[in-house]
C-alpha cells in the first residue's frame, strides 16, 4: 500500500525499497523455481539466483525478495535489470542480479505465515549464506521520517514500513507501507497523441489505473523518452490500433490502442481529480510483470 509518509512508532520496522522485480523462490527436494508474482517461471532468467538458492542446503522453503542490479553507487537500477533481461519480452538471462530476500513463507515443511513478520524475518536472515547472490534485506535502525530523507537524499527509490507483529496475508491490508521519494508506478497505455516533432512520433501517451474492477483514465504523459524508446514504443502500440477507446473518452486525434502494454511512470503527485502531476515515462514492464498496474481504490 503506497502512503506519502512513514508511519511512526514502535510496531512499525524500516528497510530500503529495492527498484527490481519482486520474485518468489520455490525449493521443494533439491529442485528450485523462481517465480514472477504473476506466476511465470523465470528460473532459466536468474540462473545464478536459482543456484544459490539451491545451495542454501534447504529441503523446501519459498521465500519472496527483490531481483535487481546494482549501479556504481550501490542503489538498483530497474532501467539496467530491463537490459539484461533483454528488455520487454526479451529472454536473456541475468546471471549477475541480486535477490534481496525480505519474507519467509515456509521452511522444511513448516508453514511460517501466522508468525509474526518480525519472527518470520528473523528465521529468514538466518538461512541466508554470506557471499552470494541471495542478500537479506535488513532492517534499519532509524525512524521512519529521518530514514526516508537519507533514502532520497542517496537516491534510492523510497523504503519500506513492515508492522512487526503482522502474520503473512496475500493482498494489499496496510501491514506493509510503500513510501516513495519519487513515485513510480505501473499504467496501462490506451492511446497516444501523434506529433511529427516528437521522439518517435508520440506527443503523449494516454494512461488508465484500475478503479472499481474498471479502467479509469489518469492523465498522459510525454517526457522521459529517448529517441530509440519512442520509435520502438510507437512500433509496438501501432500493432495494438483499434477503433474506439477502451474506456469513455473522447480526446481529438487521439490514436486508441488495446491496452495491453503497462508503461512505468515516475511522477511527483496526483491533482483532486485523481490525475497525475509532472509525469515522466521510465519504461515498459514485461508482460510478466503486467499484474502491477496501479489499483486506485487499495
Amino acid at each position: 500500500m503506497l502512503k506519502s509518509k512513514p508511519p511512526a512508532g514502535d510496531e512499525w520496522s524500516f528497510e530500503v525499497k529495492w527498484d527490481g522485480y519482486r520474485l518468489a523462490i520455490h525449493i521443494d527436494n533439491r529442485s528450485v523455481r523462481v517465480l514472477t508474482r504473476g506466476g511465470h517461471d523465470w528460473t532459466n532468467r536468474f540462473p545464478t539466483i536459482a543456484a544459490d538458492a539451491l545451495d542454501l542446503g534447504l529441503d523446501s522453503a519459498i521465500f519472496d525478495g527483490e531481483a535487481v542490479v546494482l549501479d556504481e553507487r550501490g542503489a538498483s537500477d530497474f532501467s539496467a535489470l530491463q537490459q539484461a533481461l533483454g528488455g520487454r519480452g526479451g529472454k536473456r538471462s541475468a546471471a549477475g542480479a541480486l535477490l534481496y530476500a525480505f519474507d519467509l513463507l515456509y521452511l522444511n515443511g513448516h508453514d511460517l505465515r501466522p508468525l509474526a513478520c518480525e519472527e518470520r524475518r528473523e528465521i529468514l536472515a538466518g538461512i541466508i549464506k554470506p557471499h552470494t547472490s541471495i542478500l537479506f534485506s535488513a532492517d534499519v535502525d532509524a525512524e521512519g521520517d529521518a530514514f526516508l530523507a537519507l533514502a532520497c537524499k542517496m537516491g534510492l527509490e523510497g523504503i519500506i514500513a513492515k508492522r512487526r507483529d503482522a502474520p503473512y496475508r496475500s493482498g494489499r491490508r496496510g501491514e506493509w507501507l510503500k513510501i516513495k521519494c519519487v513515485q513510480s508506478e505501473g499504467f496501462f497505455i490506451i492511446g497516444y497523441e501523434p506529433s511529427s516533432a516528437a521522439l518517435g512520433g508520440i506527443g503523449r501517451l494516454l494512461l488508465a489505473a484500475w478503479k472499481s474492477n474498471r479502467l479509469t483514465y489518469v492523465g498522459g504523459v510525454g517526457t522521459g523518452f529517448t529517441d530509440r524508446s519512442a520509435t520502438t514504443l510507437r512500433e509496438q502500440l501501432d500493432a495494438l490500433l483499434i477503433d474506439k477507446p477502451a474506456l469513455k473518452l473522447t480526446r481529438k486525434g487521439t490514436r486508441w490502442v488495446t491496452p495491453s502494454l503497462v508503461a512505468e511512470i515516475e511522477f511527483r503527485a496526483w491533482t483532486t481529480d485523481e490525475k497525475l502531476r509532472h509525469a515522466s515515462y521510465k519504461g515498459l514492464r514485461d508482460v510478466a510483470d503486467a499484474d502491477g498496474v496501479l489499483r486506485l481504490d487499495e
